[in-house]
């Protein structure tokens, strides 16, 4: 069990290669997740991404996008620990707060997301697939 687990699902009215492709976008990672160092060791096309993470903290972090309705189910997941920290150490984090800060930029990147593949779509119309 990782000291840092962080499961979140946003609803996006877009299909999958569109919310893949926006996921996809190298230039926003840093952005999303100033402190990590992402290493992709699964591009599932319309289905996610899957990387490895180091910087900060050192683990897993996964985008799967579940087809659902007109659109998708954007499930996002990062089980990590903190970089360089020793167990006594890590025993004295606030590991509460640190999950927050995680889920917090977590669902900030759905949103953005959402609200950029989303942008051209009024609201109530099915997306155009």
């Amino acid at each position: 069990m990782h000291s840092i687990q962080v499961a979140d699902q946003t609803f996006v009215a877009a299909d999958g290669a569109r919310v893949a492709a926006a996921i996809a976008d190298r230039s926003c990672w840093r952005r999303w997740w100033p402190d990590l160092r992402l290493q992709v060791t699964e591009d599932r096309a319309d289905k996610g991404t899957r990387w490895a993470i180091t910087g900060a903290l050192t683990g897993t972090m996964e985008v799967w996008l579940e087809p659902l309705l007109d659109g998708v189910v954007l499930h996002y997941f990062l089980h990590a620990e903190p970089s360089g920290v020793a167990g006594w150490q890590l025993a004295r984090m606030n590991l509460a707060k640190m999950t927050h800060r995680r889920r917090v930029a977590g669902k900030k990147m759905a949103f953005e997301v959402k609200t950029t593949v989303e942008r051209s779509r009024p609201v109530g119309v099915s997306p155009v697939i």
